[in-house]
């Protein structure tokens, strides 16, 4: 069976008076968006984690955890760790994390939750 991993930032460890985010944004509508990134990936017949990691030490060893307990067909890194620009070196953990512990797993990219089977798709297509 596929095995998708997505990660992103822990929603309730978001700081929304970032004006890099989208006005409005909230840890409500990211978990509901969550909740339906899992269901699509369900309905694709594919086993689907997350890794909802906190933007320090611990996030990372929760994330490498999560590599190393599981082998993944592909590894979906969230827009909400790669966009806002003070994430920068949060996302470049995370894609050495990835690229280190998981090496055979594709990498993709979602840009906003609901849209990470399609992300995922995208890159298990090309393998």
């Amino acid at each position: 069976m596929t095995s998708i991993l997505f990660v992103g930032q822990n929603p309730e460890t978001v700081d929304f008076s970032d004006p890099s985010l989208p006005p409005g944004f909230d840890a409500g509508k990211i978990n509901a968006g969550i909740a339906i990134a899992v269901e699509k990936i369900r309905e694709r017949g594919w086993q689907g984690d997350t890794c909802m990691i906190t933007p320090d030490a611990a996030g990372s060893a929760m994330l490498e955890t999560a590599l190393r307990q599981s082998s993944y067909d592909c590894v979906v890194i969230g827009a909400g760790l790669r966009l806002p620009p003070r994430n920068l070196g949060l996302f470049e953990t995370v894609l050495n994390l990835v690229h280190t512990v998981a090496p055979r797993a594709a990498i993709a990219f979602n840009t906003r939750p609901e849209d990470t089977a399609d992300a995922a798709g995208r890159r298990l297509l090309v393998r």
